[in-house]
């Protein structure tokens, strides 16, 4: 037999000798004399002030057999497409010594959640006790937010309900004593709920990334932790722990997050000061420093989610058009600008109405208002319905001025001041309005902390669009003479052509990924 493949075999066995079974770790203790290990999937006891409870890993335990995977969708009856805890693989190594690990993961029941503070409709709750993060069902109105905030892809959209679901750390067994169901299930008791203290951390940028390493005894395993939460790798030298700043908070979260500090791609890893996840994966072997996620590379298109693409479009560039009529002067002065004016409130509804069909359930939308502490959606929603009346009176004022004062004359001379006083500072006050709408818009996707919605993109995308159709408008209106090269191009037009012009070089810089 070659010696490549005696080595590959004694190898492989010798793995398989570290993977550490219930039976593995009873036949050591009973080879060894002494007493067997007492498996304890659960701490004995309840959360002291400052703790919480969390998931810790066993790297060296897992398989990958995906029975914790099962027993979580068999306990909690998800449908057939619907997962709550993931599998995946961690690669790293060179040819001559190349390493693999499995990863389970599922919540982190983060300290600070992003699911719960992005929710505009306060449909999670963080227990003042266990700390466990829990999804209200009733209270949610499918509006997938939480699905975006989240940076380790943990809230799942359930469309057969129209809501959004995720782990609760099968709360209910907890309280009365019982395991999880992923925990109960794993034939390796890789998985277990212990307690840990929680932190309060200052952000840590990645290039100040701090990382200590300390003597240890043999006998204390590896805590994979790092201030890049759970998008993170880490090595360290043998028998020495590795810890930093948060050693009592946890990293890895999905396989396919987990990115090698080191790399080009570590600035998408999102600090673990934005929700402090407390998920505990622990080792008692080295790993390798070029840790990545075995799919780290590969593209999943999302849903388009065609509904906001309708409200972000029609309503921006209605209030375009709206605003071209507030800068020409009052709507009431010609033809066009009434005509601009009104088209633009038409695109602006639209794109509300559009907005209704994103949502699973609609019709809870009323509550969207309850989270304007945190949530920039809330404030998107409110601060849109609040431009939408004095955008509705600018545009169907001065349509419906003439037909009251012929058929309601009475009202009109009642009133202590002429309707046509209105027009124009109910148009400005909607126009501001609905400036400050974009602006909540653009920080809605902001606040995601994704590298593709960063400020200078959204925000230059998003009044790009207002901007680009204000100057349209104004072309439209101001009817000048052509003075551009022989081109029949008024000063309006050319100023609305390099807006498009500057936003289309915007949206290439972005598809071809320049800085």
């Amino acid at each position: 037999m070659p010696n490549a493949l005696v080595a590959l075999i004694e190898e492989a066995l010798a793995e398989q000798g570290r993977l550490h079974t219930p039976v593995a770790r009873f036949a050591a203790a009973h080879d060894s004399g002494l007493p067997p290990p007492r498996s304890q999937l659960i701490p004995l006891s309840a959360p002291a002030p400052g703790e919480q409870y969390a998931f810790e890993v066993d790297l060296d335990s897992c398989s990958g057999c995906k029975a914790c995977v099962s027993g979580c969708h068999s306990l909690n009856g998800l449908d057939e497409n619907e997962t709550w805890r993931d599998i995946g693989v961690v690669l790293g190594g060179d040819a001559a010594h190349p390493f693999q690990q499995t990863i389970t993961t599922a919540c982190h029941h983060c300290e600070d959640p992003a699911c719960l503070n992005g929710c505009p409709v306060l449909a999670y709750e963080k227990d003042a006790i266990t700390g466990i993060v829990r999804h209200l069902d009733d209270q949610c109105i499918g509006c997938s937010y939480c699905v975006l905030k989240c940076p380790y892809d943990v809230p799942k959209y359930n469309p057969r309900l129209g809501i959004v679901r995720k782990c609760d750390m099968c709360h209910e067994r907890l309280r009365d004593g019982e395991a999880p169901a992923c925990a109960q299930a794993c034939p390796t008791e890789a998985i277990r709920i212990v307690k840990v203290s929680k932190t309060t951390l200052s952000p840590i940028k990645n290039e100040e990334l701090k990382i200590k390493n300390y003597e240890a005894k043999s006998d204390v395993s590896l805590t994979i932790t790092s201030p890049l939460g759970t998008r993170s790798s880490s090595s360290t030298a043998s028998n020495s722990s590795l810890i930093t700043d948060n050693s009592s908070l946890a990293s890895p979260a999905s396989p396919s997050e987990i990115l090698n500090l080191k790399s080009e791609i570590a600035a998408l890893a999102a600090p673990s000061s934005y929700t402090r996840p407390t998920t505990r994966y622990v080792s008692t072997r080295p790993l390798p420093e070029n840790l990545h996620a075995s799919d780290a590379h590969t593209l999943r298109p999302q849903h388009t989610h065609l509904a906001l693409v309708l409200l972000l479009t029609l309503t921006q560039t209605g209030l375009g058009l709206m605003a071209s009529a507030v800068l020409f002067g009052s709507q009431i002065k010609n033809q066009e600008s009434r005509i601009i004016n009104c088209l633009g409130f038409g695109l602006f509804l639209l794109g509300l109405v559009a907005s209704v069909a994103h949502l699973g359930q609609p019709l809870r939308a009323w509550r969207v208002f309850l989270n304007l502490r945190k949530s920039w959606l809330s404030r998107e929603a409110v601060v849109l319905n609040l431009a939408f009346p004095l955008l509705a009176a600018s545009a169907l004022l001065p349509v419906a001025e003439p037909y009251l004062a012929q058929y309601v004359p009475s009202f009109v001379a009642a009133l202590p001041f002429p309707l046509s006083s209105l027009h124009l500072p109910m148009s400005v006050a909607g126009v501001v309005i609905g400036l400050l709408a974009v602006f909540c818009s653009a920080m809605v996707y902001i606040d995601t902390r994704r590298v593709f919605w960063r400020p200078t993109q959204s925000l230059g995308r998003m009044f790009g669009t207002v901007a680009v159709s204000a100057l349209a408008g104004l072309a439209i209106e101001a009817k000048t003479p052509g003075i551009f090269w022989g081109l029949g191009l008024g000063p309006w037009c050319f100023l609305s052509g390099l807006a498009l012009a500057a936003k289309v070089a915007l949206e290439l810089i972005t598809l071809f990924g320049a800085s």
